[in-house]
């Protein structure tokens, strides 16, 4: 069977790539093929067990694709034979394709710790059948340790803990958690609001060992601290999934990502690689980071599926910002571009700006909420390198702000002068709306 277009991989990548292409090449044979029947939408994984009512309502399924006539298989891609453009399935069936993309996403990291392989202890695999027998051992359990304080671990540690009669430990190797993404000050507003939830925080502190029979039942950490575990969560990342590429042959980075230029093509002019698959650098630096996020993967898909023909959208990806947002109870954190540590240590010269108020104007309006703005700036051009916010839920929305003003390369000075809608219910007043403000600081540090 022959094909214009196959796509590989039924995360969002994959899908948006796709409907992006349907998109700008209407006429063209579309395939995607994916390795899981029911998947779910990685975001809402750490939501399965409490918010949402099913583990279902969190599945990703096949219906943009077919709205948009895109033909679905459910099969395993095992080889690409790039010089006859076909690819070989597990059920032994042939495929020919014109353009091919990748979007084989990526698998959790499982730490090499001694005992890793007991009954009890899970990686987060975005499979509906896995998750659900995930969330029944949890509802189990009485002691639950999440190794990792990254975002996958606060916001399972933030979930779980809506359950009753269940103890939760967080177990990091670093000072604070969420200290990639976030600084000090932010990572501490997280801490002490899992704290007010039961949650213990355990930092610079490393698993040695899972111990128990055939199922875990305890955590050994460094100094010879014990701690129970019925059921573990690792939460230590992950890695590209660059197999099937690297038999292929295509160009493989240092971080095992798929290499590609700035319109996501490979090595290969036919073939282009989209999301965790693929090798990240970082938009100011140029060195590789691991982002992965479905916000990422559908920007660069959107690009990828645009130009696989010809370059109709002449929109570089320069680089990846990493742009962050979580919620830990009714606390909402956001992260865009460089911290102030990560900027100084990759040697800027920098100026920091802070604001911090009430999300609504008078205060004493209900649901009024406190925000507090961190803005990173270039000390000698102006040029904003990174923000951070927690507040309210308008923070998840200032932060997309944040990431399209580093994306922009905007200066401190347009954004002192920034022209914005305000109204008493929805935002912080005009007179003191808090990224103006955190300018205005920055400024006057100059």
């Amino acid at each position: 069977m022959k094909y214009d277009v196959i796509v590989i991989g039924g995360g969002p990548a994959g899908i948006i790539s796709a409907i992006t292409a349907r998109k700008y090449y209407p006429k063209k044979k579309i395939l995607l093929i994916k390795s899981i029947g029911t998947g779910v939408i990685p975001c809402g994984i750490p939501y399965m067990f409490t918010t949402l009512k099913n583990p279902e309502d969190n599945a990703l399924g096949n219906a943009p694709l077919k709205k948009n006539n895109i033909t679905v298989k459910v099969d395993e891609v095992v080889r690409i034979n790039r010089k006859d453009k076909q690819i070989r399935t597990k059920t032994k069936e042939l495929l020919e394709y014109d353009k091919l993309v990748l979007a084989t996403g990526s698998n959790p990291i499982i730490p090499n710790i001694k005992g890793n392989e007991k009954k009890g202890i899970y990686a987060i695999y975005k499979e509906m059948n896995y998750l659900k027998t995930l969330k029944q051992d949890i509802l189990k359990a009485k002691n639950i340790v999440i190794v990792g304080g990254g975002f996958i671990g606060i916001e399972f540690a933030d979930e779980i803990s809506n359950i009753k009669d269940i103890k939760i430990s967080i177990v990091d190797i670093m000072p604070k958690i969420l200290a990639n993404s976030f600084d000090p000050e932010f990572s501490e507003l997280a801490r002490q609001k899992l704290v007010e939830k039961g949650v213990k925080i355990i930092t610079n502190k490393k698993v040695e060992k899972f111990i128990g029979d055939n199922k875990v039942e305890s955590v050994l950490l460094t100094g010879n601290k014990k701690i129970p575990a019925d059921l573990v969560i690792l939460g230590v990342g992950a890695s590209p999934n660059s197999y099937l590429a690297k038999k292929a042959d295509l160009d493989i980075g240092k971080s095992r990502g798929i290499l590609v230029d700035e319109y996501l093509r490979t090595s290969d002019p036919d073939i282009f690689a989209v999301g965790d698959c693929t090798e990240k650098k970082d938009f100011f630096t140029r060195k590789k980071i691991n982002v992965m996020l479905a916000s990422t993967a559908t920007a660069e898909a959107r690009i990828a599926g645009a130009n696989l023909y010809k370059l109709k959208v002449v929109r570089e990806n320069k680089g990846t910002i990493a742009v962050y947002s979580t919620k830990i109870g009714d606390l909402t954190l956001g992260s865009a571009g460089l911290t102030e540590k990560t900027a100084l240590q990759e040697k800027f010269d920098i100026v920091v700006g802070r604001a911090e108020g009430i999300d609504k104007h008078p205060g004493k309006l209900p649901d009024a909420t406190n925000i507090k703005v961190k803005l990173i700036f270039s000390k000698q051009s102006g040029i904003l390198l990174g923000g951070q916010v927690a507040g309210g839920v308008s923070a998840g929305e200032i932060i997309n702000i944040i990431g399209l003003a580093i994306q922009k390369t905007t200066s401190l000075t347009e954004l002192e002068t920034l022209q914005i809608a305000t109204h008493p219910k929805l935002t912080a007043a005009p007179t003191v709306y808090p990224l103006i403000v955190a300018a205005q600081d920055a400024l006057n540090s100059i």
